[in-house]
C-alpha cells in the first residue's frame, strides 16, 4: 500500500495504524505477523513466590527498608535457600511493588529563581561542629543569609533567635552586597522571639525594618521547613564546608571568636568567589541600599530599682548605684547594652562579659546572665556592710569612708558643702601588675 499510495502517512491511515508503527515496520521489511510477540509470561520459577507476602508486609510497615536488607533478612530466616546472586530479582520485584502498589511518594515542584527578586535566611546551630575558643566550647548559632538565584551567602555569629541577631546579621549581608532584593523569606515569625515578650512587637519592628529598606517581607507556614528550601539546603552545605576547611585547618580551636568570625568570611569569600557572574546579574536589578543603616538596637525606658538594676526583656543588669530611681534609656544590641540618661551614653552593661561567659561554661545566655547578676549583686552587699571583696588572683574591693567637708562650685566659686560619704578602693594583685607591666625581658620576648 505504501508503493500505490502518495506518502506513508496515508498508507498508514488507510491500513488502520500509526505512522510512526508504519515507519518502524517499513525500516525493518517485516510484517506485523512476522514481528515477535510481547511476553506476559515468566520463563522461569519466581524465587520470591513463596516468600513474597512475608517481603511486602515488612515493606508495607517499614518503608524505608532497602531490598538488601529484606534479602539478608530471607537469608537468615531460610538458611541455604537464596544465594547471593538472586538479590538483583528482588531488587526489581520491590521497584515494581512500590511503583504499582506502594505508598505515595512526597510531591516536591522544582522553584524557579529570577535574579534580584528573593533573598532567604534564618538561623542555624554550630554547637555540633564542636568550635572552641581557649578550649571552651562556643555555645552559638550563625544568622545565615542567601541570594536565591546566585546562592551568593553571609553569616553572623549570634547566640539566641531574637530580633535584634535578626536585623543585625540581615543589615551585615545587605550592606556587604550593597543592593537589596525585592522581597525577603524567612522562617515562621514566631520561631525567632525567644526572648520578646509578644509576637505582635516582633511583627511591628521587623515590618518597620523591611519597610526602611523597601523590601516585601514573607515567611514560611510553622513547622515547614521545606518551604525555606533555599535556606535550609545552604545550611547543610555551609555547615559541611565549615566542617571540611576546620579539617583541613588540623584545629577547632580558635584564640577568640573575632578569630573565628574572620575564619568564616575567609570561607565565605571563597564560597562566594564562584558566584560572581550570577551575583552580577542580580546586583544589577537590585535596588540601591538608604544612606544609612537602621539602628539595630531595641530602645526600652526603664527605671533603676533600689538593687542598682534595670530589667530589660526579662533579664535583670546592673548599672552605677548613682542612677537609682532615674529613668533611663536602655539600647539592647546583639552582643551588648547600652545605658543612656538625659541624651549621654553613661554605660555599657555587663552584656559583654555575659557573652563571654556562656559560651564557656556551656549554658543559656539568661543562666550566664543569673550568674553574673548573683556574682555582682554579692559583691555590692558585701561592700555595702563594710567587708572587704577579695578574688584571689586579681584583687581586693573595700570601701574608704570621706569625711565631710567644705568645697567650692567650680564655675560659680560658690562654697558648697560636701557630706561624708563611703567611696570604693581597688587594690589589684600582684599577678594582675604583672600582666600589666611585664618586666623588661618578658616583654622583649613577647613583642
Amino acid at each position: 500500500m505504501s508503493n500505490t499510495e502518495k506518502n506513508r502517512e496515508i498508507a498508514a491511515s488507510k491500513a488502520g495504524m500509526d505512522p510512526k508503527t508504519a515507519r518502524k515496520y517499513l525500516e525493518l521489511n517485516r510484517l506485523p505477523s512476522e514481528m515477535p510477540r510481547e511476553r506476559h509470561w515468566r520463563t522461569r520459577e519466581d524465587p520470591f513466590g513463596e516468600v513474597w507476602e512475608q517481603v511486602r508486609q515488612q515493606i508495607e510497615e517499614n518503608p524505608g527498608l532497602e531490598a538488601k536488607t529484606l534479602f539478608e533478612w530471607l537469608q537468615r530466616e531460610h538458611p541455604g535457600r537464596f544465594s547471593d546472586g538472586q538479590i538483583r530479582t528482588l531488587q526489581r520485584r520491590i521497584k515494581v511493588w512500590r511503583a504499582t502498589e506502594g505508598p505515595a511518594q512526597e510531591v516536591y515542584f522544582g522553584q524557579k529563581h529570577e535574579p534580584g527578586k528573593l533573598c532567604a535566611s534564618d538561623f542555624t546551630h554550630m554547637t555540633e561542629l564542636g568550635i572552641t575558643i581557649q578550649g571552651q566550647t562556643l555555645t552559638h548559632l550563625v544568622y545565615h543569609f542567601v541570594l536565591t538565584y546566585s546562592n551568593w551567602e553571609a553569616a553572623t555569629i549570634c547566640y539566641s533567635e531574637s530580633l535584634e541577631s535578626l536585623t543585625e546579621g540581615w543589615q551585615n549581608a545587605v550592606w556587604e552586597l550593597g543592593a537589596v532584593a525585592a522581597a525577603h523569606r524567612t522562617d515562621s515569625l514566631s520561631s525567632a522571639v525567644n526572648n520578646m515578650s509578644n509576637l505582635e512587637e516582633f511583627n511591628r519592628r521587623y515590618a518597620a525594618l523591611m519597610d526602611y529598606y523597601e523590601v516585601k517581607p514573607e515567611h514560611t507556614n510553622p513547622a515547614s521547613g521545606n518551604e525555606n528550601g533555599d535556606v535550609e539546603q545552604s545550611h547543610y552545605r555551609f555547615k559541611r564546608a565549615v566542617d571540611q576547611a576546620l579539617m583541613l585547618r588540623g584545629s577547632r580551636d580558635f584564640a577568640s571568636v573575632e578569630e573565628y568570625a574572620q575564619f568564616l568570611k575567609n570561607l565565605l569569600a571563597q564560597r562566594n568567589a564562584g558566584r560572581r557572574q550570577r551575583l552580577i546579574e542580580e546586583l544589577a536589578l537590585m535596588r540601591e541600599l538608604p544612606p544609612r543603616r537602621m539602628e539595630s538596637a531595641k530602645r526600652e525606658r526603664v527605671r533603676v530599682d533600689s538593687g542598682s538594676l534595670i530589667h530589660v526583656d526579662r533579664n535583670a543588669y546592673s548599672v552605677n548605684s548613682r542612677l537609682i530611681g532615674e529613668l533611663v534609656e536602655a539600647r539592647l544590641y546583639l552582643d551588648h547594652i547600652e545605658v543612656w540618661y538625659g541624651q549621654k551614653k553613661v554605660e555599657e552593661t555587663k552584656s559583654d562579659l555575659i557573652a563571654d561567659v556562656f559560651p564557656k561554661i556551656e549554658t543559656t545566655q539568661k543562666e550566664a546572665t543569673q550568674v553574673v547578676e548573683i556574682i555582682f549583686d554579692s559583691m555590692v552587699r558585701a561592700l555595702r556592710a563594710g567587708d572587704k571583696v577579695e578574688i584571689r588572683g586579681f584583687g581586693s574591693f573595700r570601701t574608704r569612708a570621706r569625711r565631710a567637708r567644705t568645697a567650692r562650685n567650680p564655675k560659680t566659686g560658690a562654697r558648697i558643702e560636701v557630706p561624708a560619704k563611703r567611696i570604693p578602693f581597688f587594690k589589684p594583685s600582684r599577678e594582675v601588675l604583672t600582666l600589666l607591666n611585664p618586666p623588661p625581658s618578658q616583654a622583649r620576648d613577647g613583642a
